[in-house]
């Protein structure tokens, strides 16, 4: 099994665990140029940098062109083009208008995928967009789940490989939480249903069951840490996945 882990920009090269590729966030009012920065230092320190191209976040093609060759420069290789959640701050409203600009040339393309939906985009659109990114793609990574058959069922209609988002260990409460944030509602009916005492949602809990559903459909699966770097750190090593 392969691993990958998602930073922001601000996280400690130092901190980081064991593990080869790594992606840099850039939120919606992040700047291109602190994630292209957090990239280079992580090819500088051995790593595979994946930097993040969320498309409504770009204002243009000049600015995408710059933020691409400023990564490129510094000796990226891989990126994850993904709309992101925001209104668009210029002219790209969509991953589909980044990536058919030509500019990717030369650099892996991950994108998105959303097994249980997304609370920006209709189903049917989702679809559609997945149709139109595909041509672009070397990989999905999807959302985050908990839930393990909507992540088998849509490994199963898939043409190119899956990265199956998973949380590093985490109390329950919290990962309901940020399921609310991204609009996974099965995983938060999966939570609500297996853990209903008080006392289970204060628990912290890994993946390693889901891990153990799906790794018969996938090799990868990309850590969503929250800023839990030590506690992912840990989980890693103890169950000697690196």
């Amino acid at each position: 099994m392969y691993f990958s882990l998602e930073i922001s920009p601000q996280a400690d090269v130092n901190t980081l665990p064991e593990v080869k590729d790594v992606y840099i966030t850039m939120l919606p009012g992040g700047d291109y140029k602190d994630t292209a920065r957090k990239a280079i230092e992580l090819v500088k320190s051995g790593y595979n940098p994946v930097p993040h191209f969320p498309a409504r976040s770009i204002g243009d093609e000049k600015d995408l062109k710059d933020y691409i060759l400023r990564c490129k420069d510094g000796g990226v290789k891989q990126a994850l083009v993904i709309g992101g959640g925001r209104e668009p701050l210029g002219k790209f409203d969509s991953s589909y208008q980044i990536l058919e600009t030509g500019l990717f040339d030369g650099i892996k393309i991950g994108i998105a995928g959303h097994p249980e939906g997304s609370p920006d985009i209709s189903n049917k659109d989702l679809e559609k967009a997945m149709i139109d990114k595909k041509p672009y793609a070397d990989y999905i990574v999807t959302q985050w789940l908990l839930d393990s058959q909507p992540i088998v069922d849509f490994i199963s209609k898939q043409t190119i490989p899956v990265h199956v988002g998973i949380t590093g260990p985490m109390k329950i409460s919290s990962l309901i939480k940020f399921a609310n944030i991204v609009g996974a509602k099965n995983s938060i009916n999966f939570l609500k249903s297996n853990f209903s005492k008080a006392l289970d949602l204060l628990k912290p809990k890994d993946p390693n069951d889901l891990i153990g559903k799906v790794k018969s459909y996938t090799d990868y699966f990309h850590i969503y840490t929250f800023g839990g770097l030590k506690e992912t750190n840990k989980w890693l090593k103890e169950n000697n996945y690196v």
